[in-house]
């Protein structure tokens, strides 16, 4: 019994014999344009040169070009476990968030300013949205942002 099903294995199915005849078909048959070069490309008149870049009062400066960013963070700012007071008149919330040369300062409603050493420039980048405007001097920055 286990000799005819061994003998069956070893006889091609109706899909492989299918298969043989139709690749004996097509055996030396080469498909059309094969082997032909390729038409010339037609010579196409010259297009102007467009300046694809904005105009200068819609670009945004990069950020080697600004000074610094700055955000407000109304809601107490939790460092480490512990809130972030200002060191003068003991502020917890409502603070601006300054981003400059790498270094991170907070500013409360009374215009103290500290460095916090807690806070580096990725976690500002993390929690800052997208700029909505760009300003000459600080004090405009401060005047927009209501401070």
């Amino acid at each position: 019994m286990f000799q005819r099903i061994r003998r069956r294995a070893k006889e091609p199915t109706d899909a492989q014999r299918k298969f043989a005849e139709l690749h004996a078909q097509l055996q030396g048959q080469v498909p059309p344009g094969f082997g032909v070069p390729a038409p010339e490309p037609e010579a196409a008149a010259p297009v102007a040169v467009v300046d694809d870049f904005l105009p200068p009062e819609l670009r945004v400066p990069s950020h080697d070009q600004v000074d610094g960013r700055m955000m407000p963070w109304a809601q107490p700012l939790v460092l480490d476990g512990e809130m972030a007071a200002c060191a003068e008149c003991g502020a917890y919330r409502d603070w601006l968030v300054l981003s400059t040369r790498g270094e991170i300062w907070l500013r409360c409603r009374a215009g103290h300013q500290q460095r916090e050493t807690r806070i580096d420039t990725a976690w500002y980048n993390r929690h800052s949205g997208p700029a909505d405007a760009t300003h000459a001097t600080f004090e405009d920055g401060l005047r927009h942002l209501g401070y």
